[in-house]
Order: structure tokens, then C-alpha cells, then sequence
């Protein structure tokens, strides 16, 4: 009887250990083998596309119905060939993409739907307004783009710089006009609002700007050569235009050895084609974008209208921050015709644009006039330094 009371709870224990061995051991199946949102590694399997030659080394990422597979394919975790490396301090790479991409499925689907490896949609006008939906940068895609038809090698330069180029240097089809005879004379022709109208006109007012007018100098506007003066010779050497229409400003520039990139839009015009058929570089980005630029780099940042009461002030003042950030020390802000309606200059702008912490150079502010006086409307241009040390 004592023998057999011992064994009694022995036996006991040794099927409690079994069962509970057991629900520890089908816990850890399922949860291998079904996905949790308290995971930190989903383990759905990854879509690869149609003829994906990098579909092997793509890390296993969650699907989901709303967004194309190019996309996902695109934004999966990609393994490095050659496992961690301290610069990533990671053993993968994420493709960046304007995270409100998602928040435009329907039109992010049809972005990124194509044959990979063959061609692209024709669809620069829509590509144009996700990115300014905030889409930025889009995602990159795996199709060649519509190249234009009979294409004619640019001018040579420096030939190139007052040429316009042949029609066949462009694809017409987001644009009205479907030449450049057309786009030249708009400012004659057409009626209603269009960015930059007489932009493409290189022997109207383009052929005067920032060198002094026909008409007679203007205190709001600055010539290139004044404003070069500002500073040691041969100091200015590279630098950025914001908005820079057809790429005048950096022709000017590159007359004078200085190097400027152009940012622009192609708001119903070529202007990026444009731009690059004169001879200079244009980047096609939005002023919702982070400039491409490291700190403290560029001799001179300048921007004509593109600057103004339009935009969020919210939005402007980090972008007024990212000027100040890419100058070097010593560095030129031209802030060229900024308008506004004339409470809001002293109101709202002039302390805005103080708080960056730029040095004041030169400050001048004169009424806006094209529109009618009845709109109150004023210029502000100034030519601003980044301090050599910060403040503040």
C-alpha cells in the first residue's frame, strides 16, 4: 500500500509535464504558421512580378488586395547581396516612396501597372499630379518611358543656350500645346491663367532677365552681376534655381562659369525638356520635396514667384529652413518678386522669413501692379546670407 501511494502522484506529475509540454509545443506551431499583428516579422509570402529577375532576393513582406504587386514588389525589404553592412546597419535595403502614395490607391494601381520590361503608359500628366498629390518620390517602375518620335539630337553649345529646340525633342501629349510655336506665342494668343506664359519666348523677355530691362532699372529687380558682387569673385560657383521656369537664370549663370541646377514643374509645357535642350540640368521635383542636397554645399539658392502667398506658411518655413540648411556658410538667398497682399507683408512674411536667421543684404518692397491696384498686392525681393555660425 505505501509503495503504491508514492507512485500515485509521481505518475501524476509526469502527465501534467506531458500535457503541458504538448499545448507549449502546438502554441509555437501555430504561431509559426499564422500571422499576428503583434509580430515583428510578418510571414506572409511575398507576390513576385511576372519576369522579376531580383524576385529571389526579396525579404518575405505582407500583402495587401488594395495595392499593385509592382508596388509591393518595389517596397519589400530587399536582402543585400552580401549581407549587413555598418551603412545601412542593416543586411537590407527599402526603396524610399512618398508615404501618401498609399493614401491614392486607385491612382497609385494605375500608376504601377504595366509589363515589366517593356513599355511604360503614356502618362506624364497624371504621373505629374500624384506627385503633387504628395506622392513624392514616386515609385520607380520597370518599363521604358514614350520616347518622342523621329528625335533630333540638341544643339551643340553654346548654340544651344538661345535655341529653341526642334518640336520633335519633345512627347506633346499632356500638354494643350503641341509644338513650340505655339507655347512662344500664348501670351498673345490665349487667354486664362498659365504658368510662366512668355517663358518660351527666348527673344522676349527672356532675353532681358536679371540683366537689366529695355524699359529702365527697376529697384525690385536685381541684376545677376549686383548680385555677384556681393561676394569675393570666383566664391559663387554652384547653386540652385527654385522654380525656374525655362532655365534662363541658369543660362545666365553658366555664362558667367557658374553652375545651377533648375528645379521646375511641367505645368502645361515641357519646360524639364526644355531645360535640358538648352544645355543646363534640370530636377523635376516639387517644393514639397526635401532638397537633394547636402548641408552646407551650395554657394547660392535663388527662386522667382514660385515663392509666395500660395504657399502654407506652415510649408513655407520649412522649406525656408531647408535654403538655410543646404547654403554653406556665407551662402546667397535671392528671394526674387516673393509677393503677397500688403497686410501680409509686414503681418505675416517679413517676421516668417527673419526667424530663419539669414543676414539681411539687401531688402526691398514694391507694389505688385500687373493684376490692378485694387488687389493690394506687393513685391518683396531680397538678398539674403547665411550667417558664418548660427545664432540661436
Amino acid at each position: 500500500m505505501d509503495s503504491s501511494q508514492k507512485l500515485k502522484p509521481f505518475s501524476t506529475n509526469v502527465f501534467f509535464l506531458v500535457v503541458l509540454f504538448s499545448t507549449n509545443f502546438l502554441t509555437f506551431l501555430f504561431s509559426s504558421s499564422l500571422y499576428s499583428s503583434c509580430s515583428i516579422t510578418p510571414s506572409t509570402t511575398h507576390v513576385a512580378a511576372v519576369d522579376d529577375p531580383v524576385s529571389d532576393n526579396v525579404i518575405n513582406s505582407q500583402t495587401t488586395t488594395d495595392l499593385p504587386t509592382e508596388f509591393i514588389s518595389f517596397t519589400s525589404p530587399q536582402l543585400l547581396p552580401f549581407g549587413f553592412t555598418t551603412n545601412f546597419d542593416s543586411d537590407s535595403i527599402i526603396a524610399p516612396v512618398g508615404h501618401p502614395c498609399t493614401f491614392f490607391a486607385n491612382d497609385l494601381s494605375r500608376y504601377m501597372s504595366y509589363r515589366v520590361n517593356g513599355s511604360c503608359p503614356d502618362d506624364e500628366l497624371f504621373a505629374q499630379k500624384l506627385l503633387l498629390k504628395g506622392c513624392e518620390p514616386l515609385p520607380r517602375r520597370r518599363c521604358r518611358p514614350t520616347t518622342p518620335n523621329e528625335y533630333q539630337e540638341p544643339y551643340p553649345l553654346p548654340a544651344s543656350l538661345w535655341s529653341t529646340p526642334p518640336d520633335s525633342s519633345v512627347v506633346w501629349t499632356a500638354y494643350t500645346c503641341k509644338n513650340y510655336s505655339c507655347l512662344i506665342n500664348r501670351k498673345r494668343n490665349q487667354k486664362g491663367f498659365d504658368d510662366c506664359k512668355d517663358c518660351f519666348d527666348l527673344e522676349g523677355t527672356e532675353r532681358y532677365r536679371w540683366i537689366g530691362s529695355k524699359s529702365g532699372h527697376n529697384e525690385l529687380d536685381f541684376t545677376i552681376d549686383e548680385v555677384l558682387e556681393m561676394k569675393k569673385r570666383g566664391t559663387v560657383r554652384i547653386g540652385l534655381d527654385i522654380g525656374g521656369g525655362a532655365g534662363t537664370f541658369a543660362v545666365r549663370m553658366l555664362e558667367r562659369n557658374i553652375t545651377i541646377v533648375t528645379t521646375s514643374m511641367n505645368l502645361n509645357g515641357p519646360f524639364n525638356s526644355f531645360i535640358a535642350s538648352r544645355g543646363v540640368v534640370p530636377l523635376y521635383i516639387s517644393i514639397s520635396q526635401r532638397l537633394p542636397f547636402f548641408d552646407n554645399t551650395l554657394d547660392i539658392v535663388h527662386s522667382m514667384h514660385v515663392l509666395s502667398n500660395w504657399i502654407p506658411n506652415t510649408l513655407l518655413h520649412f522649406l525656408l529652413f531647408d535654403i538655410y540648411r543646404v547654403l554653406r556658410p556665407g551662402g546667397l538667398f535671392w528671394l526674387d518678386h516673393f509677393f503677397c497682399m500688403d497686410e501680409q507683408m509686414e503681418e505675416v512674411y517679413k517676421p516668417l522669413i527673419e526667424s530663419v536667421g539669414f543676414k539681411k543684404l539687401k531688402w526691398v518692397v514694391g507694389k505688385k501692379l500687373d493684376r490692378g491696384p485694387k488687389l493690394r498686392e506687393m513685391y518683396l525681393s531680397a538678398l539674403l546670407e547665411k550667417p558664418l555660425r548660427n545664432h540661436g
